[in-house]
């Protein structure tokens, strides 16, 4: 028995982006037992994941978490975090330990300087780059997502219109500069021919209700916070087109290989985040000529230019119409 502690803590996307690493150490490793480690949040994200043998969540206590690792008796800590905190888990273990390159400098330069060096490599395949010594090949899948099968949502179940296929609408994100904005998004759905399912957490709800209030007679169902993670993961599997800002719900949507429409603010895809192997008819926009951008890797509460030309420049009418392409394609 090999086994092999996977460390990712957060959040939803991250988390996603690193499943192709289970996948191939289960699969290409001969007796290997997986571990997970992530934030106690997370913990149901994996828990319907067959090539994870056991998932150990983390509430913030370091001395125990490491006092409770030691009794697995692990053989290789793949971190895929590279933290400070990652560190002190694979400091406290003292096994052999391979740690993902995260490239930090390099988009620091391109995030300070606007000089771009990153390699072209999606961040699944750097992350698959830390198990190099322990597989054979890299095969040729792409991300996955269990849905237990209690969560599964029944198309029968939605209102009538939505019964015969649904544009899946995902408004939410980590930070506010990587967001449509209000009014973008009820212009958006105005134009958009099809229904459509919003999507997002609790947090959104209020947005949500704001775009549907907006569009009396339209066919728009606010799912945000009505429906779980899973829930809204099935919500996607069988959406006809997914419109999204670079956040979870887009990889989650990548997973199952779906027509997506990725919309990007301050972050680029040139950060390795796209929506990774997604159904090659996939578009993605962004405003691509403003010397601000990227102004941040991860993202602002605020632009910090206060114009949030991003987003606000984004072409709507060209979303419109990428929408009418995808549905309509094969």
């Amino acid at each position: 028995m090999v086994k092999f502690l996977v460390v990712r803590f957060s959040s939803i996307g991250d988390i996603v982006l690193t499943t192709p690493v289970v996948r191939h150490l289960k699969q290409q490793v001969e007796n290997a037992e997986i571990h997970y480690l992530t934030k106690s949040a997370y913990k149901s994200l994996l828990e319907a994941n067959p090539y994870i043998d056991r998932i150990h969540a983390f509430d913030g206590d370091i001395k125990t978490c490491i006092d409770l690792l030691r009794k697995e008796e692990i053989d290789f800590v793949i971190d895929l975090h590279h933290n400070l905190r990652s560190a002190r888990i694979k400091y406290g273990l003292k096994r052999i330990a391979f740690s993902v390159h995260k490239l930090n400098w390099l988009k620091w330069l391109y995030v300070t300087f606007k000089i771009e060096r990153l390699p072209d490599r999606h961040m699944v395949d750097r992350n698959l780059d830390t198990i190099r010594s322990f597989i054979e090949e890299q095969d040729d899948g792409g991300l996955d997502y269990f849905i237990p099968e209690k969560s599964e949502v029944d198309i029968h179940s939605l209102p009538e219109p939505f019964r015969k296929g649904y544009v899946g609408l995902s408004i939410g994100a980590q930070h506010e500069t990587k967001k449509l904005a209000l009014e973008s998004l009820i212009e958006l759905c105005q134009k958009l021919d099809y229904p459509v399912i919003i999507l997002g957490g609790p947090e959104d709800r209020e947005r949500g209700e704001q775009i549907v209030s907006a569009l009396p007679g339209k066919d728009i169902l606010n799912g945000c916070g009505a429906y779980s993670i899973h829930q809204s993961a099935s919500l996607i599997r069988q959406a006809r087109v997914l419109l999204t800002n670079d956040t979870g719900l887009m990889h989650i949507g990548a997973a199952f290989q779906k027509k997506i429409i990725s919309v990007w603010g301050n972050t680029v895809p040139r950060f390795g985040m796209y929506p990774f192997r997604a159904d090659p008819s996939s578009v993605q926009f962004e405003v691509s000529a403003l010397s601000c951008r990227p102004c941040s890797k991860i993202g602002y509460q605020k632009c910090p230019k206060s114009h949030f030309k991003c987003m606000m420049e984004q072409d709507l009418d060209g979303m419109a119409s990428a929408t009418r392409q995808l549905w309509n394609s094969l």
